[in-house]
């Protein structure tokens, strides 16, 4: 599985660096979302797809390769 996101679509409500620090961060100067890891261990699944779904702005897609 890899995590792509689009800072230019994201709104920064920062619901995904709330819910997964280890994923993700927000750009300090306007909130942006910033990711961490690309390919987060699978552990991380079921809490990735919580992100996806929560992302008001729909700047997070998870991809199952």
């Amino acid at each position: 599985m890899r995590i792509t996101v689009s800072p230019d679509s994201c709104c920064g409500s920062g619901q995904c660096a709330l819910r997964l620090p280890e994923i993700f961060d927000q750009d300090e100067v306007d909130g942006t979302v910033v990711l961490l890891v690309e390919r987060p261990a699978e552990q991380f699944r079921a809490a990735l797809r919580e992100a996806v779904l929560t992302c008001p702005s729909g700047a997070i897609e998870l991809v199952e390769e």
